[in-house]
């Protein structure tokens, strides 16, 4: 497969700014025309003794402005004082020193994408919480124009349930959900269970290359509890579906049965990922995904494709398109069953 199957185009005006609820969903299941469902529809898909992974990582509000006027978003913590960053780079030297508010000092130790800085002193999730902006994608924040950021981000931009402090970016799929979807779906015998897949670059960077296999992923930080895979294995044997929200999600659970990530003496599972799904790649646990509209040309959209088929999927969105579903982060939500 090649970047440019993956192309599409749209309006900028289907662009979602902000979220609705509830969300417009695209049903898409073998043998049937894609087709709009509502959430209350979409729960009763679930049936008693499915399994629903959930990422419950949490976003840092990383996103921090120098002093002078930089913007940089801090990725991912090396040590106490090293970090992954990306900024604006090129008009300046190794060496080269940046203040933050309250003192703090960043320096810039390494170019290159993503660049690493050195920190004067650790960088806590408070003081982010208290100076960062949201990390939102780029097209959300040039089709809104003056007004960027909006204080409600904070809360659009974070799952119910995030826990795990490590995201730079959120597990979108999720945003379509609350906590009493959960309760509702648990009553009627569905289990919920949690994982922790900390979105960074590998998420949400572009593909570069036309090749596919020429793509080379960023790790990200993944966590997957021992009875989780038990679980989805017991869960698939007997013939169940286990829904998977969100990309992250798959990328964690396919990780574990692809011997990418380390066992603890627990037993659990934990590491570093750079998985990246594309046509053809055999799923060997999820058989139901729910998740976001992606960007033409992005790994996001080679993994559906390589869930669902390359075909079928630029035909659902064609519809989507055509039926003016909002896309993106915001956005609505699609589901793929195979």
């Amino acid at each position: 497969m090649k970047k440019t199957d993956l192309s599409y185009t749209f309006p900028k005006e289907l662009i979602a700014l902000k979220p609705e609820r509830p969300s417009r969903v695209l049903l898409n299941n073998p043998g049937v025309s894609p087709q709009e469902i509502s959430m209350t529809q979409l729960l009763s898909l679930f049936q008693p003794g499915d399994l629903l992974v959930i990422n419950e990582t949490k976003v840092i509000p990383s996103r921090l402005k120098s002093t002078s006027g930089e913007e940089f978003l801090f990725i991912r913590a090396l040590s106490d004082f090293d970090w992954e960053v990306l900024f604006p780079a090129k008009a300046f030297r190794v060496g080269q020193s940046f203040d933050f508010p309250e003192g703090l000092k960043v320096e810039l130790s390494e170019k290159g994408l993503p660049q690493r800085v050195r920190t004067s002193k650790p960088m806590e999730f408070d003081y982010f919480q208290k100076h960062g902006l949201v990390n939102l994608p780029p097209y959300i924040l040039s089709e809104r124009g003056k007004e960027k950021y909006l204080s409600e981000d904070q809360d659009w931009y974070q799952t119910k349930w995030a826990k795990e402090i490590g995201s730079v970016a959120a597990p979108t799929a999720s945003l379509h959900f609350s906590l009493d979807d959960l309760n509702t779906l648990e009553a009627k015998g569905v289990t919920v269970r949690p994982l922790t897949l900390h979105v960074g670059l590998g998420t949400f960077f572009p593909l570069r290359s036309e090749q596919l296999t020429e793509h080379k992923m960023h790790f990200e930080t993944v966590s997957v509890p021992k009875d989780l895979i038990l679980k989805a294995e017991q869960t698939r044997a007997s013939g169940r579906r286990v829904w998977a929200l969100g990309t992250t999600v798959v990328r964690a659970l396919e990780s574990v049965k692809g011997d990418l990530l380390e066992r603890d003496e627990e037993g659990d599972f934990s590491g570093e990922t750079n998985l990246f799904i594309y046509p053809p790649y055999e799923f060997q646990l999820v058989n139901g995904l729910l998740t976001n509209f992606h960007q033409p040309e992005s790994t996001l959209l080679a993994l559906v494709c390589a869930f669902y088929g390359q075909e079928k999927v630029m035909e659902a969105y064609s519809y989507a398109i055509k039926e003016r579903f909002r896309l993106f982060s915001y956005g609505d939500l699609s589901v793929w069953i195979q």
